[in-house]
């Protein structure tokens, strides 16, 4: 067996040396892709920018007012004079919120009465429009709270709260996305040069026509394609060990688990990757047809049906149970529980064992189909 792999396994260096495309897409997409995706891709709702309608120009109004531009989420941009700019502002797009304060604000709130206000949203993107909503209760909850004092310190009372909420977040207590979206990213980006350069491997045989010399050789066809794999699986373990070292420099996202666990498994997303593209390599007769082929079936499973970016319990049934077909769904759990919670095999068991499962029934049927191939 020795024999037979080290001559393919050598073989297929010098080729990566020789082939400056892929070893452009092993080595320099995964970094390029990192970069962009991880400086483009964040769900922190930041800067939002507001213009204020004060029909009172109060003292109090102005506290209110105040309570928003100190809170540190809104940038305020201007003052509107009349409510139909107001909402001609939310229309053009220049401002994500409008606060809106009645004439008679002040007046309400010395009286001992409810002042209500308005606050308009710009909703086309649903995720920060929620998010600029809970900014504004928090706000107007606070402000209101602080007049509550107030007025129970005017009467010699004392304020209590029936209930003391405190929370704590664990893992990710800054809230930031980078820190869920980076492990995503890593695998997204694993699938796609996995898959890519292991089908136009095994393609570029066939439009050179070597493949026929391969077949009447004594090597068998199992030694041929894992002499094949081992390369990019060597390959793409120090592309993912370059990537997770930037992400802690360039994201602050720090392996709190196993390093040995987590090349483990990293390792076994990448056989899963490369089996994959063996698949494509089979069903393709030129590298073009290769590639598209190969950036469809890793682009967007990974992308739309692993969890990276949207949670796999909020679709269908039917695309939950379609999601399986991806095994960046099983990496992914595995690589945030290892990255972001620090826990070990225990959590995760049962993600390695589906992934074992994806791997056996995809190399099987690459090799059959491959032996067909070569039949």
């Amino acid at each position: 067996m020795v024999r037979q792999l080290v001559p393919i396994i050598t073989k297929e260096f010098r080729q990566i040396k020789r082939d400056k495309r892929v070893l452009g897409i092993l080595t320099l997409v995964p970094a390029v892709l990192l970069l962009l995706n991880g400086y483009a891709l964040n769900f922190d709702v930041k800067h939002i920018k507001m213009a204020v309608y004060d029909a009172e120009k109060t003292k109090q109004s102005r506290e209110f007012v105040n309570s928003f531009i100190t809170s540190g989420y809104f940038d305020y941009e201007m003052v509107v004079e009349d409510y139909n700019r107001a909402k001609e502002l939310i229309d053009e797009g220049s401002v994500k919120l409008v606060l809106v304060i009645p004439p008679d604000f002040s007046q309400e709130i010395i009286s001992g009465r409810q002042a209500t206000i308005q606050v308009l949203v710009d909703g086309m993107d649903a995720n920060s429009a929620n998010t600029i909503i809970g900014y504004s209760q928090a706000v107007t909850l606070q402000y209101s709270q602080k007049i509550i004092l107030q007025n129970l310190s005017k009467i010699g009372r004392r304020s209590f709260i029936p209930i003391n909420y405190q929370s704590k977040i664990w893992y990710n207590p800054e809230l930031k996305s980078a820190k869920f979206l980076v492990p995503g990213l890593i695998a997204f980006i694993l699938a796609i040069t996995g898959v890519i350069a292991t089908s136009l491997s095994i393609v570029k045989e066939k439009e050179r026509n070597t493949i026929e010399q391969i077949d009447v050789s004594p090597i068998r066809t199992l030694y041929l394609i894992i002499g094949k794999m081992v390369p990019y699986a060597v390959i793409s373990l120090i592309a993912a060990a370059l990537v997770i070292v930037s992400a802690y420099f360039l994201f602050d996202v720090e392996v709190k688990g196993s390093l040995f666990l987590l090349f483990l498994f990293t390792t076994l997303f990448i056989i899963a990757a490369l089996s994959i593209g063996l698949l494509v390599s089979t069903i393709s007769d030129s590298q073009q047809v290769a590639f598209q082929i190969a950036a469809l079936v890793s682009m967007l499973p990974t992308l739309i049906l692993s969890g990276f970016m949207f949670p796999i319990r909020s679709m269908p049934l039917f695309l939950q149970i379609l999601s399986n077909v991806t095994p960046a769904k099983f990496y992914l759990v595995i690589l945030r529980s290892i990255v972001l919670k620090g826990v070990g095999l225990e959590a995760f068991w049962e993600q390695v064992i589906y992934l074992c499962i994806f791997i056996t029934v995809v190399l099987t049927i690459a090799v059959k189909r491959f032996k067909q191939r070569l039949a």
